[in-house]
């Protein structure tokens, strides 16, 4: 997700944003390095170096502060974001999830687990959402939705790569464009 975006500044998709710093839980996480090769600032902030949960949350939303972002884009972040944030940065925080939502969200269903689920159920359409953050878990308004068709013989690996490449990397750059230009 966050090489669509990149992709989608430099080729002009996304005008009136920039990538100002990548933040993540997990120090091996690749967008850190890939960030750090873009010219972007690189930052790791995981809830284990910190002695509480609150420590953790009063640290990441004073982290968040430093940068002073218009646009907070959650892309693969599973860390609950704290409820001072959600009312700091209200309707400036979006997520993407690997789903129509309503279907298949909420707490547990994160990464190949939605697409097991999917593929367990017999859908035969899923796809991509990208809300905003609320204080629920995949609860924010809905900003966009994009489908995408379950194959027979689909595997959850195959269907999460389809519906990364068909739907999260058109519809995430998409939205933070129209927030960017004020078209939502």
């Amino acid at each position: 997700n966050l090489q669509a975006l990149l992709d989608a500044i430099d080729s002009g998709a996304i005008t009136n944003a920039a990538v100002e710093v990548v933040i993540s839980n997990n120090p091996g996480a690749y967008a850190l390095e890939r960030a750090k090769n873009h010219g972007i600032k690189a930052e790791c902030l995981s809830p284990k170096s910190f002695e509480s949960r609150e420590a953790f949350n009063e640290a990441f939303l004073a982290k968040v502060d430093e940068y002073r972002l218009d646009l907070i884009v959650l892309a693969g972040f599973l860390v609950t974001i704290p409820a001072a944030m959600i009312a700091k940065y209200r309707n400036r925080i979006i997520n993407v999830h690997p789903s129509l939502i309503p279907s298949f969200c909420g707490v547990g269903y994160y990464g190949l687990k939605v697409h097991e689920a999917a593929l367990k159920r017999g859908v035969k359409v899923t796809g991509a959402t990208v809300h905003f953050v609320d204080e629920g878990v995949d609860s924010g308004p809905i900003i966009l939705q994009k489908a995408v068709e379950v194959q027979p013989g689909d595997t959850p690996e195959a269907l999460q790569r389809r519906v990364m490449e068909q739907a999260e990397w058109v519809i995430l750059p998409k939205a933070i464009d129209m927030i960017a230009n004020g078209k939502l």
